[in-house]
């Protein structure tokens, strides 16, 4: 598929709960509604949809939340995900807790690759931001998923006077072990309006000076918008996801889908496509052409660019985890 504007978009990304075992502070802190079962799509509809999708030349999925492990029988839909035809991957973003405990359900279905939230190595600091004393499990999540081969990137969001000053320890994670380490800037979309972003530009100039002979990797490590840089004799490399002053919308290659089956063609806005209501409305006949429609849709509304760094620019106004990661 291709939009309005010249961009190719081959990469998906699904919900499949808004469910989580942890309480981040700026994605869902405690006292948050939660949406009932019935009303999230079901494992048979998220595969209808992605057949759809992929009929129309998405070739990526990226499993996420709230946490997707939250919910009973992610490995197995990602073993379904994975026999449709045209779909190439299928990876997942995930917070580690409960990855240890699935990894060989996970890999026996074919994940392809796994992203894990990781935004300090205190524990202390940990439990502050989370609300729970889990970071051992995520840990233990991360040597396993290493040692079995999967490619693993960590994700990081600073906060500034929580754990900011942790860039460096964050970073030795990808000088010590064959992962990407990469930077998110809080983006200001629900909880993250509270919050002072740590920005590219400092951190990459933190990161210059630790490190003179730092340099640009060109190399292609996954779907979605980093920019890397290669620390001589390190195992892996540090990322970027800059969404405010690295602004990569001429890239976006992507949509995504709530696990309402709301399908969303920017982050930004409170604009969205609803699938749900084609595979429950009682007819039988057309779902997957009526679902190709609705999905071409979504993607030819996709704005020319967000508008993050406007004032009143945002106009979604659910919480990340009602979103999707």
């Amino acid at each position: 598929m291709v939009d309005r504007y010249g961009r190719k978009i081959d990469y998906m990304r699904i919900s499949i709960t808004d469910r989580c075992n942890l309480r981040c502070r700026y994605c869902m802190p405690d006292g948050i509604s939660l949406v009932p079962m019935e009303d999230i799509l079901t494992y048979e509809e998220i595969v209808q949809i992605c057949g759809a999708a992929a009929k129309l030349g998405i070739r990526k999925l990226k499993i996420t939340g709230g946490e997707p492990l939250a919910r009973i029988g992610c490995a197995e839909l990602i073993g379904k995900l994975k026999q449709i035809p045209g779909i190439d991957q299928v990876t997942m973003t995930t917070n580690g807790v409960a990855l240890g405990r699935y990894l060989p359900q996970l890999l026996a279905h074919g994940l392809d690759a796994v992203n894990i939230s990781l935004d300090t190595l205190e524990p202390q600091v940990y439990q502050q931001i989370t609300g729970r004393d889990m970071l051992g499990c995520v840990l233990e999540g991360i040597r396993q998923a290493i040692a079995a081969g999967l490619p693993v990137k960590l994700n990081a969001v600073l906060l500034r006077g929580v754990n900011d000053m942790e860039w460096e320890s964050l970073v030795d994670l990808a000088n010590s072990l064959p992962v990407d380490v990469r930077f998110i800037e809080m983006m200001p979309i629900g909880c993250g309006k509270a919050y002072a972003p740590v920005y590219q530009e400092e951190l990459l100039q933190a990161l210059r000076r630790r490190y003179p002979k730092l340099q640009e990797d060109k190399r292609i490590h996954g779907n979605g918008p980093a920019v890397y840089y290669n620390i001589p004799g390190a195992k892996g490399s540090v990322g970027f996801i800059s969404a405010i002053h690295g602004k990569f919308c001429h890239g976006c290659n992507r949509i995504r889908l709530s696990s309402q089956g709301k399908l969303k063609p920017c982050l930004c806005y409170g604009d969205t496509v609803d699938l749900m209501e084609v595979l429950r409305d009682g007819q039988r006949e057309g779902v997957r052409e009526r679902l190709m429609e609705r999905i071409s849709q979504a993607v030819q509304r996709k704005p020319q660019e967000h508008r993050f760094g406007v004032s009143g620019g945002v106009t979604e106004v659910k919480k990340m985890v009602q979103i999707g990661g």
